[in-house]
């Protein structure tokens, strides 16, 4: 059976920090106040290099980048071409620009280095120079690109100008090495002419000085590249257009759960497959030319196979049929997600709500992580701002890299304490799909933040990551935190209690947290309750670590218990508002309320507990317990909630 439907994918997007630029008018690298005879050449040159003149071309092609324009930078490269001393690079391809392009550098950069392939140990890079002109940005840079050496017809001002369509069509780059004293680059689509013309010649960073080439490669970022002729050969060989019959599959965007009842076509809307074809060829097939079977079915709960065939090659014939598979669980509820649960949503593209953290407070969350697995940055992001957003004080990645005001990305060795394994980076990839994540963010009052992650990988490791001393909050009393995501999905799917209401009393726990002395920790969750009785909602647990020492049980009908104190002394201790004593209406607003619980720690002894909760008639209820005074170590002090006749839901 065939399901047919619009191609709607969308691949991870990343946002990365570039090379710092480098600008080398009036410095001795580049020399200006070159001869004469060198200026007329390079005019000369100038002249001569138009798409009309090109000759000695050889067929190259393939396809640079995914057809529904969702590659992020770094993410897709064209082959190595490599260029000799005397030597001149014609190529020509047709350039794709999305129409819902919004920024001038969604096309492509031409990527000058060394002759090593990038990740060798000897790998270098002279630079980059990308196809939009702006002086004012990032269109070029590297050590060796001098960009007082560029011209181009078409100048933006800044990265969100009009008329990046216009660099679009069929483009021709020309890299000319003919004059011992030049460097010459043109980039050309007949409407938008950008030139390099550096009057010296380009030092030698090859480990071995008889070498003297220097490799072009090609990188698109929100754009994608049919590539069309070279006059010189590309390492591994030139592509024919002859037809090519596919060797293997790769299916992209599978949902890990899909909600029980959920039909085929809506399900899997959003899966392609990446088809390797003969001769190193490559192409983003849609939905709608895949062949899928859900084994052993569809609507039955439990692990599952969805198995996509394809049988296409290169030009559409048919042939031999190539097979993929990939799994996916049918389940009977799905929690609270932020990012599609395929994976496909791009960088910024969705966010949780922001939580206010205050000062001298840590708010602890907890979800699981689901990756695509494509790069290190394809998984959760912490944001620290404003409540508007205005300001924003950090954005953390989960790989140990980050951006915000006051502070930028090569700083972060100061402030990110990575342990546990992090720089095995392809392990500790592999392990966040599916990981389990609690991340710990702290106000400390003094402008500065503490964000600590731990991430329970699926392979049995833990690893931390500590952003320590933050110092970029300029107001300490408007700090919130919010996740967002780049080519994966959380989903906070923490349970306490059986989801029925039936687990009895005590009968399971959250995991329990220490409460430092001076600080409020804070948990959030959802309780549903059966509504036999009062009592049968959340119930906060104050103790040591170890639970050999209760210092406090408290429950959310203004009762509870603990050494030193009794149930009948609460009335001193318990101050309630907002509607409590209307018990009926409270209890009935108990059911999926969402509760929010601080207890602070006052390092003398006591400890406060404050619980705000919304209930499902939009009253909020309130219950403090303030000076419990039965904290005998002050540095042991640990809380966790338990249930009766309810479960919670963590947020």
């Amino acid at each position: 059976m065939k399901y047919l439907n619009q191609l709607t994918t969308v691949f991870a997007a990343a946002a990365m920090g570039l090379m710092a630029l480098t600008g080398c008018e009036g410095g001795d690298l580049y020399s200006v106040d070159a001869p004469d005879w060198i200026s007329a050449k390079a005019d000369s040159i100038a002249a001569a290099n138009t798409p009309e003149e090109l000759e000695g071309m050889m067929e190259d092609v393939y396809t640079i980048g995914a057809t529904d324009y969702t590659t992020g930078w770094w993410a897709a490269f064209s082959k190595y071409y490599q260029i000799a001393e005397g030597q001149v690079w014609n190529a020509q391809f047709n350039l794709n620009i999305n129409p819902a392009a919004t920024n001038t550098y969604k096309n492509f950069a031409m990527i000058l280095c060394n002759d090593e392939d990038r990740g060798a140990a000897n790998y270098q890079e002279y630079g980059a120079i990308r196809f939009d002109n702006q002086p004012s940005g990032n269109s070029e840079w590297g050590t060796y690109i001098d960009r007082s050496c560029v011209e181009s017809n078409l100048t933006f001002d800044t990265d969100t100008d009009d008329g990046v369509d216009k660099l679009g069509g069929k483009v021709t780059v020309t890299i000319d090495r003919t004059v011992p004293n030049l460097f010459y680059v043109r980039i050309t689509n007949g409407v938008v002419t950008k030139t390099y013309v550096q009057k010296t010649a380009m030092p030698n960073l090859n480990a071995d000085p008889g070498n003297t080439n220097i490799r072009a490669f090609i990188v698109p970022e929100g754009s994608y590249i049919n590539f069309l002729q070279t006059n010189i050969e590309p390492i591994g060989g030139c592509t024919s257009a002859e037809d090519k019959l596919p060797l293997s599959m790769k299916l992209n965007g599978v949902p890990r759960k899909v909600l029980q009842g959920t039909e085929m076509a809506d399900a899997f809307a959003n899966v392609t497959a990446t088809v390797e074809f003969e001769q190193g060829v490559s192409k983003a097939v849609p939905y709608a030319d895949l062949i899928l079977q859900a084994v052993p079915d569809m609507y039955s709960l439990g692990k599952k196979t969805i198995v996509a065939v394809y049988n296409k090659s290169y030009k559409g014939e048919n042939c031999t049929p190539v097979i993929a598979s990939e799994e996916f669980e049918v389940v009977d509820k799905m929690f609270t997600c932020v990012g599609s649960a395929d994976n496909t949503t791009a960088f910024w593209g969705a966010h949780s709500e922001a939580i206010k953290v205050a000062p001298n407070e840590t708010f602890v969350t907890t979800f699981t992580n689901y990756t695509t697995g494509a790069n290190n940055w394809n998984n959760f992001i912490v944001v620290l701002a404003s409540q508007d957003g205005s300001t924003e004080y950090g954005v953390l990645r989960a790989d140990n890299w980050g951006w915000g005001t006051g502070w930028a990305g090569e700083q972060l060795s100061s402030v990110c304490n990575p342990s546990g394994g992090q720089s095995d980076w392809s392990s500790w990839l592999a392990a966040m799909d599916g990981a389990r994540v609690t991340v710990y963010v702290t106000n400390n009052g003094n402008g500065t933040a503490d964000v600590r992650t731990v991430m329970a990988g699926t392979d049995g490791n833990t690893y931390t990551q500590d952003y320590i001393g933050l110092n970029t909050v300029t107001n300490p009393d408007d700090f919130y935190f919010h996740f967002t995501v780049d080519g994966c999905h959380l989903e906070f799917d923490e349970v306490v209690g059986a989801e029925n209401n039936s687990t009895a009393f005590w009968g399971d726990h959250s995991q329990a947290y220490r409460v430092p002395v001076g600080q409020t920790l804070t948990r959030r969750f959802k309780n549903f309750t059966s509504g036999g009785a009062n009592w049968n909602n959340f119930v906060i647990v104050l103790a040591s670590e170890d639970g050999s020492y209760e210092y406090g049980v408290l429950r959310a009908d203004n009762w509870g218990w603990g050494t030193g104190w009794a149930g009948e002394e609460l009335s001193s201790k318990c101050w309630s508002s907002g509607g409590q004593a209307d018990w009926a209406e409270w209890l009935a607003a108990m059911d999926e309320a969402m509760v929010t619980v601080s207890v602070t720690n006052n390092g003398d002894g006591t400890a406060d507990v404050r619980c705000v909760m919304v209930g499902n008639n939009g009253q909020t209820y309130t219950q403090d317990y303030l000076g419990l005074n039965t904290v005998t170590n002050p540095q042991d002090l640990f809380y966790h909630l338990t249930i009766d006749g309810c479960h919670l839901v963590f947020e």
